[in-house]
């Protein structure tokens, strides 16, 4: 199965950030002959802290990400957070994300799943891979007929995450889509003052681990000047790092 790459800034923080990696991930999408995927959340509703940014929201949000499509031509995903958000967003984009937290919200899932849109499933940091069972279901029962599934480490507390590998090929029992999160599993949740850090440094290697494990996804949140990022920036990838990284997975 050909590879799937899903890229973009964590959170929706201007039309011109938006324009910026998008032109980049056209760039690499041409040259590598990549099946790609443009990502960027319109409000991120689990932020640590209540001052942090979230995004413009629903409906500016939409707007900025059918902006890129049209200019870009590139697909689409996004997360929502409430049922309620399903539908308009599956008017705008390709995808819809089901946040790690959220993977047990059986009304989400279903009404994601109502939307006909592909469903990514984010497995939540307390779950197994095993466990990723029945939200495929629920989706599955609901109407929606492909079903991705995106690993992205488990927390024991103490600030940290782990990413146990075997969860890869656990989730290929359930679907036969799975992504690893590289950016995401190398955060440091709450460890930066009422913010998330990370390690950016590891993400490379998170995703060679992930391919020797057999993950045919790769999802990537990547941004110009990271460490002026509004959400994650010391866990996302600088978009001028993003091709090495690309490279590496498909042995162009």
């Amino acid at each position: 199965m050909k590879p799937i790459f899903i890229a973009g800034p964590c959170v929706i923080e201007s039309a011109e950030v938006l324009d910026i990696v998008a032109t980049e991930l056209v760039r690499l999408k041409k040259t590598y002959q990549l099946d790609l995927y443009f990502k960027a959340s319109f409000d991120k509703a689990n932020r640590t802290s209540l001052s942090s940014f979230r995004g413009p929201g629903l409906e500016k949000g939409l707007q900025m990400l059918a902006d890129v499509k049209a200019k870009h031509g590139l697909r689409l995903l996004t997360d929502i957070h409430e049922s309620c958000q399903a539908a308009p967003a599956a008017e705008v984009v390709d995808v819809l994300q089901i946040p790690a937290f959220l993977c047990r919200q059986t009304d989400l899932l279903v009404a994601a799943a109502r939307t006909g849109r592909t469903v990514n499933i984010k497995k939540a940091q307390f779950l197994s891979g095993a466990d990723m069972q029945y939200p495929v279901e629920k989706v599955r029962e609901s109407g929606a007929t492909e079903v991705w599934l995106t690993e992205r480490g488990n927390t024991f507390g103490y600030n940290n995450l782990v990413v146990d590998f075997r969860n890869i090929p656990d989730m290929m029992r359930w679907t036969p889509r799975v992504i690893m999160d590289c950016t995401h599993s190398v955060q440091r949740p709450g460890a930066a003052g009422g913010r998330t850090g990370g390690n950016r440094e590891f993400v490379p290697a998170m995703a060679l681990a992930a391919k020797a494990f057999g993950a045919n996804g790769y999802f990537f949140e990547t941004h110009p000047e990271p460490d002026k990022a509004l959400s994650d920036g010391p866990n996302m990838l600088a978009l001028s790092d993003l091709e090495r990284v690309i490279v590496s997975l498909i042995g162009a």
